[in-house]
């Protein structure tokens, strides 16, 4: 059974910085390609950075580039979302997710974590 847990949500203020983890069990980490995603309150998912299951490249939602970082540990079955200078529309609920096409759509992914929250207040 194919798990993903995030965790490191949280409040935290506006130009502060907060940093998820998303460990996966149940499946060969190394061969995914792995994503965040995060939803707002009557919005819809979006896309917000993804990472090749090497490591080697990454891309980044153009709301997010240059204040947040993906980064993934293999040998840890583990994720990272290190997110800086946060702004109050960074709110939402975030997502990990696993998949065997590298991109910016959710349908590409096929396993999905339960979301973690993520407020920022200002």
């Amino acid at each position: 059974q194919v798990q993903l847990v995030e965790s490191g949500g949280g409040l935290e203020q506006a130009g502060g910085s907060l940093r998820l983890s998303c460990t996966a069990s149940g499946l060969t980490f190394s061969a995914y390609d792995m994503g965040w995603f995060r939803q707002a309150p009557g919005k819809e998912r979006e896309f917000v950075a993804a990472i090749r299951r090497s490591g080697r490249s990454t891309y980044y939602s153009d709301s997010v580039k240059g204040r947040f970082t993906i980064s993934r540990d293999n040998a840890k079955n583990t994720v990272y979302l290190q997110m800086n200078s946060l702004k109050p529309e960074d709110t939402a609920v975030y997502y990990c997710a696993a998949g065997t096409h590298y991109s910016g759509s959710y349908h590409s992914y096929e396993y999905w974590g339960q979301g973690t929250q993520v407020t920022v207040s200002s």
